[in-house]
């Protein structure tokens, strides 16, 4: 395997935080609104209404983290923070899920289709939190294979137009190239001075392009791995990065808002586009009719020709920062990914407005005011901490974490139909209220190392008492 190294040295802004997920993400300083400023949460039969006939994808457990289209094939891919990936057939007018991966040992942070040669398997390739890219069979429903290396997360994952190879990019400052033919590795692609969040190839797959945190987009030769040059340097960390289609140029959106199309050959910015209040978290383009779509943290979703830049629509999605984007449809639809456990659709052409949206509001995590009692502490406590991974009823599946409910008295990681990591199947631990304590206490790092769970600690004694105390009203332990 080839590592190579070279030294794109560029110094960010004091202020900048280098990470743009983090900034608009569940819990995050300055994430969530005003709840005070938001609609109130719609009645049931609004919801259902809502839910049968915009044509959601609905069955993630957890926010849309990321989103990929097979246009021809009709088939959208969706990867969530409930650790699952999921493949859905959207050419009819009812979504239908065809498949649904959830063997991944983190949040899923990136999808891509593998282009299907004459006879061969339908293939998606994933990335997640926990660094590893899995090749899966769509077809089969199996996994085909797992490719390791990264050191950290993973928040981007492209296929060459052959589908021969597939890159990565994580957090450990590298981008990857994995061959999907012989299922080796590849060239270790370094240099980047911080996090790399995208990388995408060429025309003919002979070049990697990069974007990372440290506000450069590289490339590299895939073949060797070897540095071509930055390509061009920004003020800001850039978050995203697609190859516009048929054309040697890269659609780029940063930390501060920028979104711009850059010259590959020249390293000239063709135009800067329309920009962002908030980071700029997605992308998408689509060969015909050439549109690219831009999406933030300020929930702006952008629709652009990508020929000129001329903006063509614009909508202010009002339920928070804007996280995947997918054509459909020709370019006459498109899902949004976000906060919601759920995907959007939104008709791009003929124009159609979002109407309500399908989600309760504020969101089970998105909570605000002042506890009366350590009770009503507990439940902010646990809306705040828990909520977006755990539920407290017996059916409650699909999210990233088990079910609370029954969880006093309960050995750690036995709970039926809930995929535990080893690690975390070989402690001994019995959940009582000691034990729940020492977890916030200490942190799952400490007490629980090699599980899923985010960092999450309270170091408030009183307010983790009244988590306590609610966890055992709401899952029937209380005496």
């Amino acid at each position: 395997m080839a590592v190579v190294r070279a030294f794109f040295v560029f110094t960010l802004p004091a202020a900048v935080c280098l990470d743009a997920f983090a900034q608009t993400g569940p819990g995050a300083p300055g994430a969530i609104p005003d709840v005070r400023a938001l609609p109130q949460k719609q009645s049931a039969e609004e919801r259902a209404k809502r839910r049968t006939s915009a044509g959601n994808l609905v069955g993630h457990g957890g926010p849309v983290k990321a989103i990929a289209s097979d246009v021809a094939a009709g088939l959208v891919a969706t990867g969530g923070f409930d650790y699952a990936a999921m493949v859905w057939d959207v050419s009819g007018e009812v979504p239908r899920v065809v498949r649904r991966f959830d063997d991944h040992g983190g949040a899923v942070n990136a999808v891509a289709f593998v282009p299907v040669a004459a006879g061969g398997a339908r293939r998606l390739m994933t990335a997640a939190d926990d660094g590893v890219v899995s090749v899966w069979d769509i077809d089969a429903g199996k996994i085909v294979h797992r490719f390791q290396g990264h050191q950290g997360k993973l928040t981007g994952v492209s296929v060459s137009v052959d589908g021969r190879w597939a890159v990565s990019a994580g957090w450990d400052r590298t981008a990857r190239v994995w061959d999907l033919q012989a299922l080796v590795a590849g060239p270790v692609l370094a240099g980047h001075q911080g996090p790399v969040n995208a990388a995408v190839f060429s025309q003919d797959g002979a070049t990697v392009y990069t974007a990372g945190y440290d506000g450069v987009i590289g490339a590299y030769e895939r073949a060797s791995g070897t540095v071509k040059a930055p390509i061009y340097k920004h003020g800001w960390g850039v978050n995203v990065l697609q190859r516009v289609p048929g054309a040697e140029q890269l659609v780029f959106g940063s930390l501060n808002g920028d979104a711009g199309i850059v010259d590959v050959a020249s390293g000239a910015v063709v135009r800067m586009l329309p920009a962002h209040g908030r980071p700029v978290l997605a992308v998408s383009v689509i060969d015909k009719p050439g549109l690219i779509a831009t999406g933030g943290g300020d929930g702006i979703v952008r629709v652009l020709r990508a020929t000129d830049g001329v903006q063509l629509e614009e909508h202010k999605y009002p339920f928070g920062p804007v996280w995947a984007l997918g054509f459909v449809a020709d370019g006459q639809r498109m899902y949004l990914g976000g906060l919601d456990d759920f995907a959007t659709l939104w008709q791009v052409a003929p124009r159609a407005l979002f109407e309500s949206t399908d989600s309760d509001f504020p969101r089970r995590f998105q909570v605000a005011g002042k506890p009366q009692t350590p009770l009503e502490e507990g439940e902010l406590q646990f809306a705040r901490k828990c909520s977006v991974c755990h539920t407290l009823t017996p059916d409650g599946a699909n999210r990233a974490g088990p079910t609370l409910h029954g969880i006093f008295g309960r050995k750690i990681a036995t709970l039926p139909g809930y995929t535990y990591s080893p690690p975390l199947k070989s402690l001994d631990i019995v959940w009582t209220e000691e034990t729940v304590a020492k977890l916030f206490e200490l942190g799952p790092d400490v007490l629980t190392p090699g599980s899923k769970m985010p960092l999450q600690k309270i170091t408030d004694k009183g307010q983790r008492d009244a988590l306590i105390a609610y966890l055992k009203h709401a899952t029937g332990a209380a005496q």
